[in-house]
């Protein structure tokens, strides 16, 4: 079944109206990450390609990481419960929580605003070009599965 479209305006609003159900108290029903570090977790997905700031993969890992994550992140199979995370992706340190909640919400609003053509065939930061379907599901799946972490 496919999953909801990152792109439209009505999808993007849940996401955000469930992100607005946070607070700096909420658990996660499983993992280990605070709700502010899952919060900068989710920005990186959107900091790989709106921002500058991370290193891509030379040619030899990003073959691999085609082969081996692309489908898993692009698909539209859920992601399992307590999968491992992707070096790059892994928040450590404490994380303020009203700027990692604003920043993904302007991330998202960004995203909706930009619309799918902009994304449609544009390439990405490790699996090369990227259909706005593979797009809106690398979005919508990875939010979609931390937010229900956290029972929103």
């Amino acid at each position: 079944m496919p999953l909801p479209n990152i792109f439209e305006k009505e999808v993007t609003n849940d996401l955000i109206q469930r992100i607005e159900k946070l607070t700096p108290e909420s658990q996660p029903l499983w993992g280990k990450m605070s709700v502010s570090q899952m919060m900068a977790h989710c920005n990186v997905a959107y900091e790989l390609n709106f921002e500058d700031i991370h290193p891509k993969p030379n040619a030899f890992k990003k073959f691999f990481i085609k082969l081996l994550a692309k489908n898993i992140v692009v698909g539209e199979k859920p992601y399992k419960k307590n999968s491992p995370t992707a070096p790059q992706f892994l928040v450590a340190n404490n994380k303020n929580f009203a700027e990692e909640k604003q920043r993904l919400v302007s991330y998202l609003q960004k995203t909706q605003n930009l619309g799918e053509e902009y994304f449609h065939d544009r390439d990405s930061h490790a699996f090369g070009k990227l259909t706005k379907t593979e797009w809106s599901n690398l979005y919508y799946k990875h939010l979609d599965h931390h937010l229900q972490q956290f029972g929103v």
